[in-house]
């Protein structure tokens, strides 16, 4: 027998209803925690009131739905199935000729639904909420200024901040070359603790070593003055090489669709961009994870006696497999990107296991 088109939407509705009050309540409690955490970490800024607090800890919001998602999904079927069993509606079910498979295809198909529109649609606007939100972190809780920006296509921007003032840096075009940037193109303003203009640098070719700007070909334009040539400039900073590859965009700041053109830019100037590589095939292989758990929970929560049930012991089994999954994903992620295991295989492995081993517990239910 078949599943009727409206046992599916019944399923599916409820499946929906407790995915989404599971995610409220999990999104509330990493809301009051964050905002705690905020007001700690700025507890020696007095001027930083609990308004901005509480707005960053809203821009933060989107991006930690991504994270938990995964275990919003585990427990919303998990419920729904404990519903089913509990009304006696999965016993009706399965005396019908319904078999644990044609039940399970609503949860699997929204799970996916909601894996795509997460990815495609939730995952930009966080991106864009967590720049505004790391924006705010450097001037309401860190108080200092982002060192690197590297949009796409933009060429590099510096931003170096001392008492005197700050200085902002920007080359067309980078490339890495052994432990030194190589710059095309710079051009340097420096600006007094006002953020008025001080004076302009112009130079064809630059390098940023250990302590050191060098440029060569400089042209120095200070107002009210005579512009002014030098062959060779060196300028001292703070800046490292080091400092620029651990403060570059990170892979939570650019959004899905972002990320691809970010990634061919950001190697075609020498740099590394494994980690972004892995993230983005994490992000395409997530609805997979999801409906994985969906089986995981099927797996846990299925029973052919129900009668023999254990729901309390299931529940804390199947939610100890999701914190596993979790573990193991941060490992392979980690693997994949001291480039240990192939990208591949780092992304798309937790998925993977996840599957094979839920519908490796529901094949012994069913079949078994």
């Amino acid at each position: 027998m078949r599943l009727s088109s409206t046992m599916a939407v019944y399923i599916g509705r409820h499946f929906l209803f407790s995915l989404f009050a599971t995610l409220l309540v999990i999104m509330g409690l990493i809301l009051l925690f964050d905002t705690v955490e905020l007001m700690r970490r700025a507890a020696a800024r007095p001027d930083t009131g609990l308004d901005v607090l509480l707005g960053m800890a809203l821009l933060k919001l989107p991006n930690m739905l991504h994270k938990v998602l995964p275990f919003g999904v585990m427990i919303a079927a998990l419920v729904v199935l404990w519903r089913l069993s509990r009304s006696h509606e999965l016993t009706v079910l399965r005396a019908a000729g319904v078999s644990a498979w044609q039940f399970l295809v609503p949860p699997l198909v929204l799970a996916l639904l909601v894996g795509v529109v997460d990815i495609t649609a939730v995952n930009p606007l966080a991106a864009t909420m967590y720049r505004s939100y790391e924006r705010m972190e450097d001037t309401f809780v860190r108080r200092q200024g982002g060192t690197l920006s590297l949009p796409a296509g933009g060429g590099l921007w510096l931003r170096e901040a001392d008492g005197d003032g700050h200085t902002v840096v920007h080359a067309a075009h980078v490339r890495q070359e052994a432990f030194q940037l190589a710059m095309r193109e710079v051009t340097i303003f420096e600006l007094d603790d006002k953020d008025r203009f001080e004076r302009r640098i112009e130079a064809r070719l630059g390098t940023l070593d250990d302590g050191l700007i060098r440029l060569e070909q400089a042209w120095v334009l200070t107002p009210g003055q005579p512009a002014e040539q030098f062959e060779r400039l060196e300028l001292s900073t703070t800046l490292t090489l080091a400092k620029v590859q651990e403060n570059f965009a990170s892979p939570e700041t650019l959004s899905f669709w972002e990320l691809p053109d970010f990634i061919r830019f950001y190697e075609a100037s020498g740099f590394s961009a494994q980690q972004h590589r892995v993230y983005w095939h994490g992000l395409i292989a997530s609805p997979m994870l999801l409906c994985a758990l969906v089986l995981v929970a099927a797996g846990f929560a299925l029973n052919v006696n129900q009668r023999t049930g254990n729901w309390l012991l299931r529940m804390v089994l199947a939610l100890g497999t999701g914190f596993l999954v979790y573990f193991f994903s941060e490992v392979t992620f980690a693997l994949g990107l001291s480039e240990t295991l192939p990208l591949a295989l780092a992304a798309w492995s937790p998925a993977l296991v996840t599957a094979l081993f839920g519908m490796t517990l529901l094949f012994h239910l069913e079949d078994g």
